[in-house]
This record gives C-alpha cells, sequence and structure tokens, in this order.
C-alpha cells in the first residue's frame, strides 16, 4: 500500500519529518505542493488537478493523510476517486470553508511583510490567490459517498477547527474522532510523537483486517 502525507498552507514536506521518519518500512510519500504545481497559476482549481494527477500515478490502494489543506486535498480526492482510496487521516481538516475565517486571513496576509511568506512554500500573493479561490468549496452533500475508514484529528488546542473535527467525525459512517493533547493547529509539528502513535495504531488496524 502506498502512504501520502499532505502538508499544509504555510508547511512544506519537510513538516512530517518527525512522523515520515517512523514509516522507513512503508511505501511514504510526501509530495511539496509548490512543487505539484509548476509554476502555475495558485488557485485550489489548479492545485487539486495538479494532485489529483499526482495521486493517480500510483497503483491503489493509497492511504491518504493530510493537515488543513492537504486534507481538504485528501477529501476531495476520496470523493472523486472512492475505488483508490484505502483510507483517510484528516488534521485540521474544513469540509465546508468557513468564509469570514478564509476572509479574515486574506486581511491579515495582506498587511504581513513578503519576507515571512520565504520559507512557506507559496509567496504573499500565493497565498490570498489560494484562499480565496477556497471560499465555496463545500464537500457535506459528499461526505456520506465516503465509505473508507478514516481518522479525524485536531489539536486540543486547535481553537478554529474543533467544531468541525467532531461534525466531521459524525457525517463519515466509517470514522474515528481523536484529539491531540498539547497541540495547536499543525499537529504534525506541535506534537508528531501523539500524532505518530495515533496513525500508527489506525494504520495497523486497517493492515490485520486487509493481512
Amino acid at each position: 500500500m502506498q502512504y501520502i502525507f499532505v502538508h499544509g498552507l504555510g508547511q512544506t514536506a519537510k513538516s512530517w519529518d518527525s512522523v515520515v521518519g517512523d514509516f522507513a518500512n512503508k511505501q511514504a510519500h510526501c509530495p511539496n505542493l509548490q512543487a505539484l504545481l509548476k509554476q502555475q497559476e495558485v488557485t485550489y482549481e489548479k492545485l487539486y488537478d495538479a494532485f489529483r494527477a499526482y495521486c493517480n500515478s500510483f497503483s491503489k490502494p493509497l492511504n491518504l493523510c493530510g493537515l488543513s489543506l492537504g486534507g481538504i486535498l485528501a477529501l476531495n480526492y476520496a470523493m472523486d476517486f472512492p475505488d483508490k482510496v484505502n483510507s483517510l487521516a484528516l488534521i485540521g481538516t474544513q469540509y465546508k470553508m468557513p468564509k469570514i475565517l478564509l476572509k479574515l486571513q486574506n486581511v491579515i496576509f495582506r498587511f504581513m511583510p513578503n519576507s515571512l511568506f520565504a520559507d512557506m512554500g507559496f509567496t504573499k500573493n500565493d497565498f490570498i490567490s489560494l484562499t480565496s479561490s477556497m471560499a465555496d468549496l463545500d464537500f457535506t452533500s459528499h461526505l456520506s459517498d465516503i465509505m473508507c475508514k478514516s481518522l479525524i484529528v485536531c489539536g486540543t488546542k486547535d481553537h478554529a477547527n474543533k467544531k468541525a473535527a467532531i461534525q466531521l467525525a459524525q457525517k463519515l459512517s466509517t470514522s474515528e474522532l481523536v484529539f491531540i493533547q498539547n497541540a495547536k493547529h499543525e499537529v504534525n509539528v506541535d506534537n508528531p510523537k501523539a500524532l505518530l502513535k495515533e496513525l500508527k495504531k489506525f494504520y495497523d488496524k486497517i493492515e490485520s483486517t486487509i493481512g
């Protein structure tokens, strides 16, 4: 099986280093979202098209794990290609975009100096373009189509995404919900050990049912 770990906006593939190192015996992959776009305009539609092509290049089954933006892309792909996705691990992931929050983020981005975005993979304008293009995303009506095993994860200090995590776990019929202590939104950075423990437990159960 293939294990694909997808970083969030403001992160890079290296944000998974403390987690993926323990998956050395598995076929683990950490795509860099900026690289997938190949210098195209940064919009959600183009990013998802690139991510879809990336995932389609692998043989099934795929175990997708994504944080925030990465989780949204993974969820989108699972809805479009349910036969290819074996499991989903969604961390700090929204299934219906909070428009007010996105608008507030964009206002904040506009006042931030360009230098702060230097190590985030995308430029300041990329952030604004991408988040603006995501405002109307709403996967609510398609969630019932997802039948693969799902792990919904949220940091106990990630107050902006707790409600969505609970609702997502309720709407995905084969999901379980886990809260990670001492973690804000970037669980893979804030508490990678606790996240790794939950992921291993989740994947061990999946592999035992296949084996």
